[in-house]
C-alpha cells in the first residue's frame, strides 16, 4: 500500500509507527508564524490500547495499514478470550479479552458486531453509536422528584450498568451509547 503523508491524515485512519499499528484519534495541522508546519496527533495503539500524543513534521510519510470491518457474531466469553464467529464462513475467531473489555458488558450472545481486521488479523470491535437494550433492574422513581439531571443506576439485559433518569423503570427499552456508557433516550 502506498505511504500516507501527514497532509492526508484522517480521524480513524490506521498507520504503522515504530513497528506497531496505531489509530489516529485526532489530529491538528499547525502552521506557526516562525519555523516549519507540523501536525499534532493523538494516537491509540491497537496492540496495547495506550493513547499517546505525537508531533510530526508536515509532509512526513508513514506506511498505511489496511483495515476492514467484518460482521461477526458474538458467541461467548471464554475467560481470557472472547469468541466470535465469521457470519460467512462460520469460522470461530478468538479475540483477546483486553481488546473488547470496555464493550463486553453491552454484548449479547449471538448478536452481530463489526470486528476490526488489521492486515486480516482481528484487533477489536467497532462500537455502534447506540444500542437498544431493556432495563432489567433499577430503583423505582420517586413521584414528584423531578429535579433535572438526577440519575439512578440501571442494570440492562446484558449486565451493563448505566445512569438513567428517574422516570426509567424496569422493563423499559432504552437507547444507550456504549462508547460513553450513557443513556440517550427511551426507545
Amino acid at each position: 500500500m502506498a505511504p500516507v503523508s501527514t497532509s492526508e491524515f484522517r480521524n480513524g485512519m490506521h498507520i504503522e509507527l515504530d513497528g506497531q499499528t496505531w489509530r489516529i484519534v485526532e489530529f491538528q495541522h499547525v502552521k506557526p508564524g516562525k519555523g516549519g508546519a507540523f501536525v499534532r496527533t493523538k494516537l491509540k495503539s491497537l496492540d496495547s490500547g495506550s493513547v499517546v500524543d505525537r508531533t510530526f513534521r508536515a509532509g512526513e510519510k508513514f506506511e498505511r495499514v489496511r483495515t476492514e470491518n467484518k460482521s461477526m457474531q458474538y458467541l461467548y466469553d471464554a475467560g481470557d478470550e472472547v469468541i466470535f464467529m465469521d457470519e460467512e464462513t462460520y469460522e470461530q475467531v478468538p479475540l483477546p479479552r483486553a481488546t473488547v473489555e470496555d464493550v463486553l458488558p453491552f454484548m449479547q450472545e449471538s448478536s452481530s458486531w463489526q470486528v476490526l481486521l488489521v492486515n486480516d488479523r482481528p484487533m477489536g470491535v467497532d462500537l455502534p453509536s447506540s444500542l437498544i437494550l431493556e432495563v432489567k433492574e433499577t430503583e423505582p422513581g420517586v413521584k414528584g422528584d423531578t429535579v433535572s439531571n438526577v440519575t439512578k443506576p440501571a442494570t440492562l439485559e446484558t449486565g451493563a450498568v448505566v445512569p438513567v433518569p428517574l422516570f426509567v423503570n424496569v422493563g423499559d427499552k432504552i437507547k444507550v451509547d456504549p462508547r460513553e456508557k450513557r443513556y440517550i433516550s427511551r426507545a
